[in-house]
């Protein structure tokens, strides 16, 4: 679900306290985005707010939403329907585990 070796890497590229800003500010951008999802109030469009999503959540190791979030994002692109709900579920599970496991995680 997590991908504790890229939140690692990237808490080492940029530091310590700025990783907390770093963190801080993609928990706020992602759970805008998901709330545009849950009201079905896209900025631009299903398939762009994918992949928004996908890559913000690459960035900080959220590996199993950013792979769920890359095929929703194929299959908006393809006129398919997608399953939000189910992005939705997967973003507040992944985000309760980082949050959670990110001190113990990251003091080894």
């Amino acid at each position: 679900m997590i991908d504790w070796t890229r939140v690692g890497d990237l808490r080492d590229e940029v530091g310590a306290e700025d990783f907390e800003e770093v963190v801080e500010l993609f928990i706020e951008e992602v759970d805008e985005a998901i709330e545009r999802l849950r009201a079905e109030a896209y900025e631009t469009s299903l398939a762009a707010e994918l992949h928004f999503l996908k890559g913000s959540a690459m960035n900080l190791g959220f590996s199993g939403f950013a792979d769920l979030c890359s095929a929703a994002e194929q299959t908006a692109e393809q006129g398919g329907q997608v399953n939000t709900a189910g992005i939705v579920a997967s973003y507040e599970m992944a985000r309760t585990a980082f949050l959670a496991e990110r001190a113990e995680r990251l003091a080894a």
